[in-house]
């Protein structure tokens, strides 16, 4: 029994401080590019801060929880709300529908077919979104787009439309963001045993059959990882929305709450409002973030 307890000393470790040592400089270069800059949006989504404010010419005030009930209690702000998570969704899902089938597209075509799409799609994702925002306006141009002209649709406008606008929005965030979603789960393929496809296969399951009980269940740790990325990308659409639609749309038909936080701090120089919806954009992603992975957790996958 001694000998049991000795042991029990002996295979226990002390606490060491090493490994945070180690993270010591990526935590300092984290907090100060992360952190210090929430603790300051929060810090202004308190007070009235105004261009007045800004100038000098009148002292910033305490406004406490002033500035999220105005939000709160604006009809505006819930439509917008309401139509950024329509939209988010819409694009997550397009997104890793695209880039889930491409992946699998690419290990069944040969080495040179494999290579030109890999090419494309990360041209695609190197393009800048305001370079890629302009292109995809040529190609909807109602006087000189090609597509207009193959579908035969004379001078109709894109733009003008609240759906079509969010459609030829979704369609660009989705030319932009289905590479990534395509080579991770492609990696994440290649890494599943070949025997285990065979076997499948021998069995009889079709590709889709293969995908849904074979794949995804294997992969879902690259998938939700693709997933939370996916919905705080297109949950923060920014520069696609306010280039393609012109800083919202008609009377504001397109915004989302990123544009609709740009509008109320820069537009109308109400930093602070502009600053409590940023808080509000984060806390919501947080939440859905959070949720998400206790889904998973219950579900007994290891994160």
């Amino acid at each position: 029994m001694r000998v049991g307890r000795g042991l029990s000393r002996s295979s226990s470790r002390p606490y060491s401080a090493t490994p945070w040592l180690y993270l010591a400089p990526a935590l300092v270069v984290l907090g100060g590019l992360l952190l210090y800059p929430i603790y300051q949006l929060g810090l202004i989504s308190f007070f009235q801060y105004t261009q007045a404010q800004v100038s000098g010419g009148v002292p910033t005030t305490f406004e406490g929880f002033g500035n999220y009930r105005e939000i709160f209690s604006d009809s505006q702000f819930w439509q917008v709300l309401l139509a950024t998570v329509v939209f988010a969704a819409a694009c997550v899902v397009s997104t890793l529908s695209v880039g889930c089938a491409l992946a699998v597209l690419l290990t069944r075509v040969r080495a040179l077919p494999r290579l030109a799409l890999m090419l494309a799609a990360l041209g695609a994702w190197a393009t800048p979104a305001v370079t890629g925002s302009t292109v995809w306006l040529l190609l909807f141009d109602p006087d000189f787009g090609p597509v207009n002209r193959v579908l035969g649709l004379g001078d109709h406008s894109w733009t003008y439309g609240r759906l079509s606008a969010f459609f030829l929005v979704l369609l660009e965030v989705v030319w932009c963001s289905f590479p990534f979603v395509m080579v991770t789960v492609y990696a994440g393929i290649r890494a599943v045993p070949a025997e285990v496809l065979e076997a499948a296969a021998l069995d009889g399951a079709s590709q889709l059959r293969i995908w849904r009980s074979v794949l995804a269940p294997m992969l879902r740790p690259i998938l939700v990882v693709v997933t939370i990325q996916s919905v705080i990308w297109d949950f923060k659409v920014f520069t696609q929305i306010y280039v393609m639609t012109n800083g919202g749309g008609i009377a504001g038909q397109n915004l989302t709450l990123n544009v609709y936080a740009y509008q109320q701090a820069f537009a109308s120089s109400r930093y602070s409002l502009g600053s409590a919806i940023g808080i509000v954009m984060l806390l919501i992603l947080l939440a859905v973030t959070l949720v998400y992975l206790r889904l998973l957790r219950r579900q007994g996958e290891e994160l």
